[in-house]
C-alpha cells in the first residue's frame, strides 16, 4: 500500500509516546551502547515505522524517501562545500583571512569577528551552505590561536542559524510572511532587530562560556594546509572574492524569491527563472568550486592530477557526515510519516491562547516532535492564519507574529533533526556534547527570538 493512501488510526497521544520512546531509545544506543550513528538511526527508524502502524509494504519506501529527500540537498552541497574548503584550506587561502581577521581584530576577539562576518555572509546564504563556506577560516584561526573549537564555532554557526531564521530572503521567514500576509520589508528590519542582539547572546557569549568549558579539538576534515602553498599564499582579495561568489550567487535566487513573494517580480519570467537557477545552492557551490580549483589551484601551478587528488581527497572524511545527516533526515521523515504533525496540529488548534503565543507554541511542539523546522514554522504558519487574519493587526504586529512562529521553529533541535547531525559531525561532537551545546544554543535562540518578538507585539 503507498503511503499515501494509508490513513493513521492512532491520536496525538500515542503518537507522541512513540515519537518519545524512539528518541529515547536512540539516545540510549548512541550513549549507552555506543552503537554507531548511522546504524542507531536506521534501526530505531524502522522500528518506529513498525510500532506506528505504518503498513509493512510502504516501510522501505518511507524510509528511503526520507533518507533520499535530505541526501538530495545534503550530499551536493557537503561533498562540493567540503572541496571548496579543501582547496581554501590547502592552498594558503583560510591562514590569508586568518591572518587578516586576527589583525583586524586581535586575538581576543577573533571569535567576535569570525561571528560577525557570518552575520554578513549569512544574510543571503543559507544556514549549511554558510557554515559549510566558514569552516575552514574557523579551522584556521583556532588552530592559530589554541583553544576549544566551540570558542570560534559556536559563533559562526549561531550567526548562520539566526539569519536563516529570522531573516528574509531565507525561505522560512518568507513562507511564514506569505502565510499570514506580513510586509516583507517590515519583517526584515524586524528580523534584523531580533536576529543580531539574540546571536551576541545566545551564541557569541554562549559560545565563549562553553568553550572555556568543553574542550574540543580541531578536527582535521577539511585537511590542512600545505606548506609548499603556504610559502606562496594567494591574495587576500582573491580569497575573499571566492567566498563571496556563491553569496553574490545564491542571493540572487534567495533576493528574487523574496521579491516575487512580495509581487515586484514575476516568477514565470524567463530570467527570473534563470537567475534563480543559477543561484540554486548546489549549481552556485559548482560554479564556486570550478573557479577556486582554477584560481587556487591551475593557475598557481598546481597540476592537474595534484589538483585531482586534492579535490577527491575532500571527499572521504565528509562520506559520513552525509550518510549520518541522510540518517537522520530519514528518521524525522518516518516521524512525519506517522502523521504526529497532522495529530498534533488538530488538538494544538484549538488552544485559545494568544496568537503569538499560539504561533510560538505550536511550532516549538511540531518541530520537537517531528524535526523538521519547515514542516513546524509552515503548518503553525497555517493553523493561525484564520486567527491573525480575523486579529486587524497592523504592519508591526504581523512582523513579529511572523518572527515569533519562526523562532518556535528552531527550538530543541535534536536526533530527528538533519541539522543536528550536520553540525555534530563537522564539528567532530558525540551526541552527548552536541545536545549540549548545539541544542541548548538553539533553543536559547528560539526562546529570546520570542521573547523580543512578543515586547514588540505588546508596545506596537
Amino acid at each position: 500500500m503507498p503511503p499515501e493512501d494509508w490513513t493513521q488510526t492512532l491520536t496525538a497521544g500515542p503518537l507522541l509516546a512513540i515519537a518519545a520512546g524512539a528518541v529515547a531509545l536512540l539516545l540510549f544506543l548512541i550513549i549507552k551502547l555506543k552503537l554507531h550513528a548511522f546504524l542507531a538511526l536506521i534501526l530505531v527508524s524502522l522500528l518506529t515505522a513498525v510500532v506506528a502502524g505504518i503498513p509493512t509494504g510502504s516501510i522501505i519506501e518511507v524510509l528511503t524517501a526520507g533518507f533520499g529527500t535530505t541526501l538530495a540537498t545534503v550530499a551536493l552541497l557537503v561533498g562540493l562545500g567540503a572541496m571548496l574548503g579543501r582547496l581554501v584550506e590547502t592552498s594558503g587561502g583560510a591562514q590569508v583571512m586568518a591572518d587578516f581577521l586576527i589583525g583586524k581584530f586581535g586575538e581576543k576577539r577573533a571569535p567576535f569577528a569570525l561571528g560577525l562576518a557570518s552575520l554578513l555572509f549569512g544574510f543571503p546564504i543559507f544556514f549549511d551552505a554558510g557554515l559549510v563556506v566558514m569552516l575552514p577560516i574557523v579551522f584556521s584561526v583556532g588552530r592559530r590561536l589554541g583553544g576549544s573549537l566551540l570558542l570560534y564555532g559556536l559563533p559562526v554557526a549561531g550567526a548562520f542559524s539566526v539569519m536563516h531564521i529570522y531573516v528574509p530572503p531565507h525561505p522560512g521567514p518568507v513562507a511564514a510572511t506569505e502565510f499570514l500576509g506580513a510586509n516583507v520589508g517590515i519583517v526584515i528590519l524586524l528580523g534584523l532587530v531580533v536576529a543580531i542582539p539574540t546571536w551576541y547572546v545566545t551564541s557569541y557569549l554562549f559560545g565563549r562560556y562553553v568553550g572555556r568549558r568543553i574542550e574540543l579539538p580541531i578536527p582535521a576534515i577539511l585537511g590542512e594546509a600545505d606548506e609548499d602553498q603556504l610559502e606562496n599564499p594567494p591574495k587576500f582579495g582573491t580569497v575573499v572574492a571566492i567566498l563571496l561568489l556563491p553569496l553574490v550567487l545564491i542571493f540572487a535566487n534567495t533576493g528574487l524569491d523574496a521579491l516575487r513573494a512580495a509581487g515586484a517580480v514575476d516568477a514565470e519570467n524567463p530570467a527570473v527563472q534563470t537567475l534563480r537557477a543559477i543561484g540554486a545552492t548546489p549549481v552556485a557551490l559548482l560554479i564556486t568550486v570550478l573557479v577556486a580549483a582554477w584560481v587556487l589551484g591551475r593557475r598557481r601551478g598546481v597540476s592537474g592530477t595534484a589538483l585531482e587528488k586534492t579535490l577527491d581527497s575532500a571527499l572521504g572524511p565528509v562520506c559520513s557526515v552525509i550518510l549520518i545527516t541522510g540518517a537522520g533526515g530519514m528518521f524525522g521523515g518516518v516521524l512525519r510519516a506517522t502523521g504526529i504533525g497532522d495529530a498534533l496540529a488538530d488538538v494544538l488548534g484549538d488552544l485559545g491562547l494568544p496568537v503569538i503565543v499560539a504561533g510560538f507554541l505550536i511550532a516549538a511542539i511540531l518541530r520537537v516532535a517531528q524535526g523538521s523546522a519547515t514542516v513546524a514554522l509552515t503548518t503553525a504558519a497555517g493553523l493561525i492564519a484564520p486567527a491573525v487574519e480575523a486579529g486587524g493587526f497592523n504592519a508591526i504586529e504581523l512582523a513579529a507574529v511572523v518572527v515569533s512562529v519562526a523562532a518556535g521553529s528552531v527550538v530543541l533541535s535534536h536526533v530527528n533533526d538533519s541539522g543536528f547531525w550536520l553540525v555534530g559531525r563537522f564539528f567532530d561532537m558525540d551526541v552527548k556534547t552536541t545536545l549540549r551545546t548545539w541544542t541548548v544554543m538553539e533553543t536559547a535562540i528560539g526562546l529570546m527570538g520570542f521573547a523580543i518578538a512578543a515586547l514588540v507585539f505588546a508596545v506596537a
